[in-house]
């Protein structure tokens, strides 16, 4: 049952990173060249295959910037063009609320997992 709580931390530490990313997309849209960012997990396994969990990195979006005419912007190329950076708004809902569906469902494991350590010390209790 401890593996269950490590695993489930991981899980809170990835949809943490999630939000983090996209809260820092949403702050940053309107800066001229600013790299948005997203988050890549990858699983986690001990010797044997079994899971671990999961681990989460930043990773720079691709491509981080669409063209965006602003000719008055000190960014702007000879044709008036500076690189926007590439956030999408509703991209970034979606991935807050994968992130707070993956943070309910971790917290759900961790509590699951005091239920039954609960039990199995009342299960004990009763046999004393």
């Amino acid at each position: 049952m401890i593996n269950a709580i490590g695993i489930a931390l991981s899980g809170l530490q990835a949809a943490s990173r999630k939000v983090e990313a996209s809260a820092s997309n949403i702050a940053n849209m309107q800066t001229a060249d600013y790299e948005p960012l997203t988050t890549q997990q990858t699983a986690q396994a001990d010797g044997s295959g079994g899971g671990q969990g999961v681990n989460s990195t930043f990773v720079a979006k691709n491509p981080p910037f669409t063209p965006s005419y602003d000719p008055d912007s000190p960014f702007a190329d000879g044709e008036g063009y500076v690189n926007a950076p590439n956030v999408d708004l509703a991209e970034e809902a979606v991935n807050m609320t994968l992130a707070s569906t993956a943070y309910k469902a971790s917290v759900s494991v961790i509590k699951t997992v005091e239920d039954m350590t609960e039990e199995l010390l009342n299960a004990f209790d009763k046999k004393a």
